[in-house]
Formats: C-alpha cells, structure tokens, sequence
C-alpha cells in the first residue's frame, strides 16, 4: 500500500453541502499561517479520515467562493520522470462574497491534481502549496500556485488522464490542528481542468555508415523508452508506430520516409537510400500515458 507525503483523501460532499452559519470571531482572535493539509482535513471531514490531532467536532459550513479559469502547466501535459520532483505552475481566478477575507493569516486556498471519477472519489493525488492571491475586483482575484510532483509517489497505473479540483477554506481564528469545524468555511469546484498525467519517454537514433556513398544503404536504429514509476529505471517502450524522418542539409524541415514499429524491448531499426547529405532521426507522436517525442538528428555524409 502506498502513504502519501499528503493527507488522506475523501468525500468532500459533506463538507460541500453543510449550510451551518459560522460563529462570530473576536476581532483580537488569533490567526495562524494557513495549513494546507489542514485545510484538506477540513475538506474531507465527514468521512473521519482525517489528520486532526483529536476528532474535531462541528461540519463546516458552504463558503461563498469558487474558482474560474483555472489552468494546470499552462494548459500542457505533464511529464514526469524517475528521479526529479516537478513543480507544477498553477493559476486560476477566486471569486468570492464581500463577505470572505480571501487574505486573512488563516484563509488557504489551492489546488488538487487528482485521479478518479471526482474530487469526491480520488484515487491518487497531489495539492498545491497556498496560493499567493492578487485582487483584482472586491470580489475577484488572480492566483497562482505551485503543485511538486515527486515520481516517487507514483505508479505507473497513475499515468493517464488527471482532472483539477480548486478549493479553499477559511478557519476563522481556529485551532487548524483541532478546528470546530462549525466556523470552519469550506468551498470546492470540482473539474476545473484536466490533464494527462505522462511517463516521460527517451528516443535515441543512429544512422550508419558515416560517411555513406550515394545510392548505397544507411541503416537507422534507435530506442524507445519511457520511464517506469514501479522501479524508478527506464525501459523499452514496445509495439509503438515511430516515424523515419529525414531533413536535407540545406533544409529546415524533416520529411517522414517511413513508419515503423519497436520492438518488445522498444528498439528501432530500418534502413533508407542514401541520396544527399542530411540528418535521419526517429519521431514519435506520444499516446495518452507518454509525451511525443523526437530524437536530435544524426548527420550522414553522402559521397
């Protein structure tokens, strides 16, 4: 079974629902930084499965905000590897009541990358840190924020199709770690964008004989490979078309010769005509788990 850096997810439903009026705070009422796995906590409080130090009692009440145009990666895919953690841009828009101190020392809000049916059903996860907010209206503001991907959290089941849930939670003077959750707002807007969550992939080339003589065979080979979440390595990404693309040296533009499968072990290897000098390299166009990907050509002198 996998442990999260993060806490435990589950259905914000409840959370979502409650109409529960939030209790006065004294103005002298002090605020600690915002949590965000505290806030989470808050998210998921109804099914119990929560970080709180003791069970908290209370259920939040329905916070006046919600998110727009909300953008994962600047609306690309993202590719992760073995080793390094990738820090995921994140921006949207907060709209909320006069009533919602979006900058007050306890307020948090951010984003959740997730995989599942809904934010309500996640499977696998990763938040964002608190978003840095800019007004832009007395009810509107720009955020952004950053989400860290670590591979080492991830399998390769996980690779495929992820959705965006922005949330935000404001605890009101509360002890974040043991909240009455009754003057705790809570607000969620579930699929507010989607990605593909990708293994990042590799594709090598090698065309041979350098230099070659005009009309005679150049053989091509190369690799495919993909990064493997279940044992952090690289391996061969097998059965996937690639094209064979060549690119005259006085040219900018590469011109697809043939299209070719891998093999089991994700190798590469075909063989064109030799008619001027240029480059051949391998070019794959990516699938839903893995990115596209073109390899650096390799230069043939033709005599």
């Amino acid at each position: 079974m996998r442990i999260r850096a993060t806490v435990a997810a589950v259905s914000g439903a409840l959370a979502l629902s409650a109409l529960a009026v939030p209790a006065a705070q004294a103005a002298d009422t002090p605020k600690a930084p915002a949590d965000v796995a505290a806030a989470v906590d808050a998210l998921h409080s109804g099914s119990g499965r929560t970080a709180f130090s003791t069970e908290a009692t209370g259920t939040p009440y329905a916070l006046n905000a919600s998110f727009s145009n909300v953008k994962v990666n600047s609306g690309k895919n993202i590719a992760v590897g073995t080793t390094n953690v990738v820090k995921v841009p994140v921006s949207f828009t907060l709209n909320h009541g006069t009533d919602v101190n979006i900058h007050a020392a306890d307020f948090v809000a951010g984003i959740e990358l997730y995989r599942g049916t809904s934010f309500d059903d996640e499977l696998w996860w990763f938040d964002s840190d608190a978003a840095h907010c800019t007004d832009s209206s007395a009810t509107a503001a720009s955020c952004t924020a950053t989400v860290q991907i670590d591979p080492v959290e991830l399998l390769n089941e996980d690779a495929g199709s992820w959705k965006a849930a922005g949330f935000a939670v404001a605890f009101n003077g509360e002890d974040q770690t043991n909240p009455n959750l009754d003057n705790v707002g809570v607000a969620v807007t579930d699929k507010a964008a989607a990605f593909n969550l990708q293994r990042y992939s590799k594709l090598t080339v090698n065309a041979a004989p350098e230099p070659v003589k005009k009309g005679k065979t150049v053989t091509v080979t190369g690799k495919l490979s993909r990064a493997n979440w279940d044992d952090s390595q690289y391996h061969g990404y097998s059965t996937q078309s690639v094209k064979l693309q060549f690119r005259k040296k006085s040219s900018s533009t590469y011109t697809t010769l043939k299209t070719i499968k891998t093999s089991t072990t994700g190798t590469l290897k075909t063989t064109a005509t030799a008619t001027v000098d240029g480059y051949y390299r391998y070019s794959f166009a990516g699938t839903t788990t893995t990115p596209a990907v073109s390899a650096a050509g390799d230069y043939v002198d033709v005599q």
